[in-house]
């Protein structure tokens, strides 16, 4: 990684696989971005860097560092492989945290204190807690996930008949619209994002689901 680099990155701005964070605050928060960025297409967090691009190094690269492996390896599960450079740049150095998108996924974060380890993705430059529809995805994304089985039946087509005319419906619409559980609705809608015929957004507080070719 070379200055230029880094400066590509930050002309770039904040995104789906960019991250810039002024300091570390804690460990924990910095396993949530490791995990979210794993969990989609994978990317940089770029330390010593402000939200509006502006340069300010860190203080010690060495403290730094060893709580960016912290993170890395103790708070996330699996944990999460990375490579750290240190980068000059305008007299201060900005160290470059890279991580590829994960074969394991889903990574989740170790939450503690007896409360659930949660799942993060990468929405745009947002990094938010994946639904359960997502997890499962994540998990057929797997290359030892278990072979597809996919069945086009009556609660199928009623699906690709409504989103026809609807731009897009959630798992509760879904289940209403076929009269099955939420749970059954969930997985007819996750095995479909897997076949590669619809496709699932996340939002802050819901997922709904469109066709692919819209």
């Amino acid at each position: 990684m070379t200055p230029g680099d880094v400066r590509e990155l930050i002309q770039s701005g904040e995104g789906i696989g960019i991250e810039f964070k002024r300091k570390i605050s804690s460990p924990e928060k910095i396993a949530r971005e490791l995990v979210a960025l794993a969990n989609t297409q994978g990317g940089v967090i770029l330390f010593g860097v402000d939200d509006d691009g502006g340069i300010f190094g860190v203080e010690s690269e060495k403290s730094e560092i060893d709580q960016i492996d912290f993170a890395a390896t103790h708070l996330c599960d699996p944990p999460v492989g990375l490579d750290i450079d240190v980068v000059p740049f305008d007299k201060k150095d900005v160290i470059v945290a890279s991580v590829e998108q994960s074969a394991e996924k889903p990574h989740y974060l170790l939450s503690g204190n007896g409360e659930e380890n949660k799942v993060y993705i990468r929405v745009k430059d947002q990094t938010l807690i994946a639904s359960k529809e997502v997890i499962k995805v994540l998990r057929d994304e797997r290359p030892d996930a278990p072979p597809l089985k996919l069945v086009i039946g009556s609660n199928e087509r009623k699906l690709f008949e409504y989103l026809d005319t609807n731009e897009r419906i959630t798992v509760k619409e879904y289940s209403a619209l076929i009269n099955v559980s939420v749970r059954r609705a969930s997985r007819i809608l996750t095995t479909l994002v897997r076949a590669g015929v619809v496709r699932i957004h996340t939002l802050e507080k819901n997922d709904y689901f469109t066709l692919s070719y819209d």
